[in-house]
């Protein structure tokens, strides 16, 4: 098919593009009424951000839509945006960045594929089926040539696939690993049946843990679809408010954000609250995946011993073993998640640089990190709290 023939055009808004046409590229799967594999990437999650004003002017995320049309029928979609800092995006080029302006040069605008503020692994490049090949390649040949021509220093893909990471570097855009950690489901019955599989010392510490926060003097629920209320949201927004003046200094979503996604995205969602005295205290909000579970925020505003832990990755653990979810992706960072059953996993991301001797310094210093991360992933499922027999099986 000759690649002339698609079109590609540039969104400034979602209100532009139907949410049948986006999803029919990002989400094909749930035409059969089920879930999602990326709830990030529907048009509902993305609208919400951007009707909510966490993206858009005065963020530094300001939209700019990709989309591919044949025939006159959008056969490709991605996210994209024009950011004027490199905060929210979890895979960090803050280095690169300085390195470029004392350099001279300005690294700011840069161009980005991605879900913003959102760590999790999904398609960045959102072909409908049948369109793969070409899709993929007028997606990342209009992004580049986008940057090129407006003199921007930079374009990012991150958290795509590994599939879109080996299809980018094909045509030359450079390829970055690092690692977060992940929950895997081996077929498990319970949690119980998880903790058979890790050795006697973790187990008998996870039970700890979960004795102590479980005694924290309340009831903690699961709530999703019908069972979430305006109020919930209402104590969440304070959780969340907390903690992101303690990681970020402001939050990056607003309070409207969640009003809107209770409207929108109710099913998508799992809020493990913990109420004290009928008074919430802590959650954890959780997006589900039609094979995963992806742990987002997590706040409080009293502190008890190991509650976190169970409110986070524990129950994580528990609903994505009731409902035969594959994985929990419990976000960014994090090493104390491996003691709880969370080991290292690759994540991967895309990066073209305009400026020739720069890509060749940002290319070698990829491929010395690709060596480190490696190592550390090996050293960590090394540590990990998998009984020896458990580990040499899924290695």
């Amino acid at each position: 098919m000759d690649q002339a023939q698609i079109e590609v055009q540039i969104v400034p808004s979602l209100t532009g593009i139907a949410a049948a046409d986006w999803d029919a590229c990002a989400c094909p799967e749930s035409a059969d009424g089920g879930p999602p594999h990326d709830p990030f990437t529907t048009h509902r999650f993305l609208s919400a951000l951007e009707e909510s004003g966490s993206v858009g002017r005065g963020t530094g995320w300001q939209p700019q839509y990709l989309t591919a049309h044949l025939d006159g029928m959008m056969i490709a979609a991605a996210p994209m945006y024009v950011k004027s800092h490199s905060q929210g995006e979890y895979i960090f080029d803050h280095s690169w960045a300085h390195a470029y302006e004392r350099a001279g040069g300005h690294y700011y605008p840069k161009l980005q594929i991605t879900v913003p503020f959102t760590p999790a692994t999904g398609r960045r490049l959102l072909v409908r089926p049948g369109y793969e090949g070409i899709g993929q390649s007028a997606l990342i040949q209009g992004a580049v040539q986008l940057a090129a021509n407006n003199n921007v220093s930079s374009l990012h893909v991150t958290f795509c696939t590994e599939a879109e990471a080996e299809a980018g570097a094909e045509m030359g855009l450079m390829h970055r690993v690092s690692q977060q950690f992940h929950w895997v489901n081996d077929g498990y019955a319970d949690f119980d049946g998880f903790l058979a599989a890790l050795s006697s010392r973790k187990r008998k510490a996870i039970r700890k843990e979960r004795a102590q926060a479980q005694g924290f003097g309340g009831q903690i629920r699961e709530l999703t679809g019908g069972d979430l209320r305006p109020e919930h949201w209402d104590a969440f927004w304070r959780f969340y408010q907390d903690t992101g003046a303690r990681k970020w200094g402001s939050p990056y979503l607003t309070r409207a954000f969640f009003d809107i996604a209770h409207q929108t995205m109710a099913d998508d969602m799992v809020l493990v609250l913990a109420e004290r005295d009928g008074i919430p205290v802590a959650g954890a909000l959780n997006f589900i995946g039609r094979e995963a579970l992806f742990g987002r925020y997590w706040g409080c505003v009293e502190h008890h011993p190991c509650l976190h832990f169970e409110l986070c990755y524990y129950r994580a653990i528990d609903w994505a073993i009731a409902h035969g979810l594959a994985r929990v992706e419990a976000g960014a960072q994090g090493e104390h998640k491996l003691a709880r059953g969370y080991l290292p996993a690759v994540t991967h991301s895309l990066h073209w640089i305009g400026d020739p001797g720069f890509a060749d310094a940002v290319a070698r210093y990829l491929e010395a990190e690709r060596a480190a991360v490696d190592e550390e992933i090996e050293i960590l499922t090394d540590y990990g709290p998998f009984r020896r027999a458990q580990v040499e099986e899924r290695e």
